[in-house]
């Protein structure tokens, strides 16, 4: 029985113009709905769904975004990327560093000093001339006082002080304690202590 599909045609002298003998295309290799002849010279409809060939694809889970997929090889691989978004971290130490975590960033959030760090970062702060992060000292030695105190000693713990406004203290001066010694009845002296 003859064939039913011509798959070669050559001329008298033997030229070849038409050879599908050693195709080997096949359905799933030809996108789906696209016309093609196999080497039996039948005509045939592509059945392959696949936009783009993954089989060389190197990605992994960790690589992909959490709650996606994609095609790697022949299979689809479900992200396990955590998706950090806008995230916002604070440096509280001048030798703090900042750890990123691992995963996808939206390129909204930032990295900052501390905000109860950064109000200390004033020109009041900062020495006169020095320059820290852009802000410029004005505190000199005009600005500095100090005092010299006398303390009464007591049988109590003291905390001593500088006034309100002063910066430091020079001296603390604690008094000696007073002792009084006087002749008692039985012929010996009573010794009073903080009299």
């Amino acid at each position: 029985m003859a064939n039913l599909y011509i798959n070669k045609v050559t001329k008298s002298n033997g030229d070849v113009l038409i050879d599908l003998t050693l195709d080997d295309v096949t359905p799933d290799k030809v996108a789906k709905g696209l016309k093609f002849h196999d080497k039996t010279g039948e005509q045939k409809t592509g059945t392959n769904t696949f936009t783009v060939d993954a089989s060389e694809a190197t990605a992994t889970a960790a690589e992909i975004l959490e709650g996606k997929t994609a095609g790697v090889g022949d299979s689809m691989i479900p992200g396990t990327m955590k998706n950090n978004g806008a995230l916002t971290l604070y440096i509280s130490a001048a030798t703090g560093k900042v750890m990123i975590p691992i995963g996808f960033h939206d390129g909204t959030g930032y990295v900052a000093i501390d905000p109860a760090e950064l109000a200390k970062l004033v020109p009041g702060n900062i020495k006169e001339g020095v320059s820290i992060l852009g802000v410029t000292g004005e505190f000199g030695a005009d600005d500095i006082s100090s005092q010299s105190k006398e303390v009464d000693p007591t049988f109590e713990d003291q905390t001593i002080q500088p006034d309100e406004g002063v910066s430091f203290l020079s001296s603390v001066l604690i008094k000696a304690i007073k002792m009084t010694y006087t002749d008692n009845a039985a012929g010996g002296q009573t010794l009073t202590i903080g009299a």
